[in-house]
């Protein structure tokens, strides 16, 4: 079992690569392997919406990390998204980031363990955490939670370590998610499968 950690901070080594270091740090004495994907500190483009990830399983813009997420993304078993906040609200780029992985390629994420954290200086955490974990819900991903709200405060890599509740519940985060991780593969072994998604209706309002 694998969970691939989103580090959605230009800073590659910044607050939230501690932040996640400490939920992979957990995974991995729980027995399940970790991986922290830096989405970079490019700019990202947006989503157009050109409709061309539905065909090719992968994004048409290639010029960023989205692609190679998503090789990495399709054999792992759960994730876990991180960002800083700015401005009350998560970072624009993982938003970018993760609206063009997620928009035509959401079978790669569909029914795997997903969990949001988010580090803020003073404030914002929880509302980017809600943001977050909307990308959850429309892949039909569980979401996992931890014994408060998934937020850890600090200006530096320092100040992050020195949010000892805020560490804590990182930890009972990782240790949720291996929890819930193997309870899905022996459901699986038993020959408990995922249930397929219906589709097809879309409803229109507009006459």
């Amino acid at each position: 079992m694998k969970v691939l950690l989103l580090n959605g901070s230009p800073h590659e080594k910044g607050c939230t690569h501690t932040a996640l270091c400490e939920v992979a740090n957990t995974l991995e004495r729980e027995g399940v392997s970790a991986e922290i994907f830096w989405a970079g500190d490019r700019p990202v483009q947006d989503c157009v919406d050109c409709g061309a990830c539905r065909t090719l399983h992968a994004c048409a813009f290639e010029q960023d990390g989205v692609n190679q997420f998503l090789v990495k993304a399709k054999a792992a078993d759960g994730f876990v998204f991180g960002t800083p906040v700015y401005f009350s609200h998560p970072a624009g780029s993982i938003q970018s980031f993760l609206d063009r992985a997620m928009y035509g390629c959401r079978d790669f994420f569909a029914h795997k363990p997903g969990a949001a954290v988010a580090v803020a200086r003073r404030a914002g955490n929880v509302a980017s955490v809600d943001v977050l974990n909307k990308y959850f819900t429309l892949a039909q991903m569980p979401v996992v939670s931890s014994s408060y709200w998934n937020v850890v405060f600090g200006q530096t890599p320092d100040e992050v370590m020195q949010d000892l509740e805020g560490l804590q519940i990182l930890r009972n985060l990782g240790r949720n998610m291996a929890w819930l991780m193997k309870c899905i593969e022996a459901g699986r072994a038993q020959g408990v499968l995922a249930p397929e998604r219906e589709h097809g209706a879309v409803t229109n309002f507009i006459r």
